[in-house]
């Protein structure tokens, strides 16, 4: 694959009546859509259950805060390797294996924290979980964007994030109710396997995705799976035009970073990192926050904070889905900025005041995270798709790790204050870089769609 085709294939188009936007939504989109789900919600859980755990376990294994940034960090850490690496070989052997087995790897690792009673095990055991995820964020997306309706791709990819924040409302609100022991919290960080075990089941027999295959000159394979699995099937016409593109060799990583897609990569790095950094580095550490504000009640705020997430997170899907990619990733980092650097100046006025500037920035940042699944697999053609999104998922990974890890000390050593301020300074390199470049890919057509 040259550097032109790679930077071409996945050029916006004008939308036409053309059988992808014909296509019906069948069973088999919803059984890929629902184990995709899966993951999300698993990925949510195990990041949202070590946030809960962490004060028990903080006093038992006696960690330092070092070791608190560690191992709320460490999943995130496992996240970076997983999705820079294993993206990259679903480019070059395909979807479907990685997708089936990297579930595999997170049943065992989340049943094995049970046993984990020192530090260094559970952050060991944790990474292992962050890699497999991160198989799974660089594949999952692909996969599904590459299977679905194009009319209702955004739809399905933003819907990912709606489960993400499901998983991770459901560890918290365990965590802020069930009576917390060392045991407990060994318990509820080894339930973790229970939804892990649940995805690898209903993912056994999903096909590789026909559009990889044709891309690989498989296209008698691609045909046979758009029959069985979609009810496609092509034209004379348009089996002899697939039949002509041939094989293409595989695109390396470098054209990534080519003439016309270098732009689209970097933005993804950069506004995907800019918008999970403080989604992260906050809901890990909401209950402290929330103590540094002197907001009364955590608990329940906790609670209101929570349904906020998953509201947010819901109502999000119908702009996602009619709005263009550009105006609502330009519009949210905009709002989430103004609200940071409002609760960075106000940090010291009354609870009513921060609690609602709180509740905003958390419904609209849930929002907002929608687009996360949703962007980078239509930043990138096929034959780069799972490398590209690969490499977003692993750089904004390494950007919640770090915010992860800082922000503690932060606070512990500049205040609640200065704390948000930095981190509406990230917010606000998101809105400069996305204006400055955020692509309008809601119309985009690849390769193959145009062919069927």
């Amino acid at each position: 694959m040259t550097n032109s085709s790679a930077a071409t294939e996945s050029r916006p188009l004008a939308a036409s009546p053309g059988a992808t936007d014909r296509e019906p939504l069948t069973g088999f989109h919803l059984r890929v859509t629902a184990t995709t789900f899966g993951a999300n919600f698993s990925d949510g859980y195990a990041l949202g259950i070590i946030g809960a755990v962490l004060p028990v376990l903080g006093t038992t294994m006696h960690l330092s805060g070092i070791w608190q940034g560690l191992l709320g960090a460490s999943a995130l850490i496992g996240l970076f390797f997983g999705s820079i690496l294993l993206g990259r070989v679903a480019d070059v052997i395909g979807r479907q294996k990685l997708y089936l087995y990297n579930f595999v790897l997170i049943a065992v690792a989340s049943a094995a924290q049970f046993w984990a009673h020192t530090p260094m095990l559970l952050f060991l055991l944790r990474l292992v979980i962050g890699f497999g995820l991160g198989a799974d964020y660089a594949v999952g997306p692909t996969l599904l964007s590459e299977f679905a309706p194009r009319r209702l791709r955004g739809f399905l990819l933003g819907s990912l994030t709606v489960l993400w924040t499901v998983g991770y409302v459901v560890a918290n609100t365990v965590g802020t109710y069930v009576p917390l022991t060392d045991t407990a919290a060994h318990w509820l960080l080894a339930s973790g396997a229970l939804p892990a075990l649940l995805v690898l089941l209903l993912r056994i027999g999903i096909p590789e995705s026909p559009s990889w295959l044709a891309t690989r000159g498989r296209t008698a394979e691609a045909a046979q799976i758009r029959r069985a699995y979609l009810g496609q099937s092509l034209t004379a016409e348009e089996e002899a035009a697939t039949a002509a593109a041939g094989h293409a060799p595989t695109a390396r990583y470098r054209e990534l970073f080519a003439p016309g897609q270098a732009t689209k990569t970097w933005f993804g790095v950069i506004f995907y990192s800019a918008q999970v950094l403080p989604y992260f580095a906050i809901y890990t550490f909401m209950s402290q926050i929330l103590g540094a504000l002197r907001i009364s009640d955590v608990d329940t705020q906790n609670l209101v904070l929570n349904l906020a997430l998953l509201l947010g997170g819901v109502i999000g899907l119908w702009p996602v889905q009619r709005m263009g990619r550009r105006p609502f990733t330009i519009g949210t980092f905009a709002i989430l900025t103004l609200c940071l650097g409002a609760m960075a100046v106000l940090s010291g006025a009354g609870n009513w005041l921060l609690t609602a500037l709180f509740l905003i920035y958390t419904f609209v940042m849930s929002a907002a995270s929608n687009i996360a699944q949703v962007y980078p697999p239509e930043l990138f053609p096929t034959a780069l798709r799972g490398s590209g999104v690969g490499l977003l998922n692993g750089t904004s990974r390494i950007a919640s790790a770090v915010g992860t890890f800082v922000l503690p000390v932060s606070l512990n050593q500049i205040g609640v204050g200065w704390s948000m301020g930095w981190m509406a300074l990230v917010l606000l390199l998101g809105t400069v870089v996305s204006l400055a470049w955020a692509p309008e890919t809601r119309d985009t057509l690849t390769t193959e769609e145009r062919h069927h």
